[in-house]
């Protein structure tokens, strides 16, 4: 069971994504009822570690083995999705894989048409819109030590 939940009016979720970059583009997914773009992860589940949620995710989500390289932000924020207040609290890792997983145009994962995945360019990132938005400027040089970053 994934750790979230409500309390109030306010709905909490912990959460684990990777970055795969490849070929200078970043691997990123979206709802199909979204406009937004973000990277390939979901919720954490009791008992589980952020790293081992992210490996199982993609796993889940796209098939495939990645494993974590290093942590790049711990991000919490405090943002409105579909009128309602969320607090989130998210790991993003930098992920490799021994094959490249590189490919052109959208597709779709193991879990149906509801996530569509796209690489896209890193050179022209600032052009989508990312969640959460920091990505559009931090994807291109990622840090070389763990960020710890607060947006409310």
């Amino acid at each position: 069971m994934d750790i979230r939940f409500q309390l109030g009016k306010t709905r909490f979720n912990y959460r684990s994504a990777g970055i795969l970059i490849q070929n200078d583009h970043v691997l990123l997914h979206r709802h199909k009822d979204d406009s937004y773009w973000a990277l390939p992860g979901g919720g954490v589940e009791i008992g589980e570690s952020t790293k081992e949620s992210v490996v199982r995710e993609w796993k889940e989500e796209l098939a495939v083995e990645i494993k974590v390289k290093s942590t790049a932000f711990i991000v919490e924020q405090f943002f409105t999705y579909r009128d309602r207040p969320m607090h989130e609290l998210g790991f993003y890792y930098n992920m490799t894989t021994p094959t490249s997983l590189f490919q052109k145009g959208r597709f779709h994962g193991m879990e149906g048409d509801h996530l569509i995945y796209q690489w896209l360019p890193l050179d022209e990132i600032e052009e989508y819109d990312i969640r959460p938005a920091f990505l559009r400027d931090r994807l291109r040089k990622l840090p070389e030590e763990t960020e710890h970053l607060i947006f409310t």
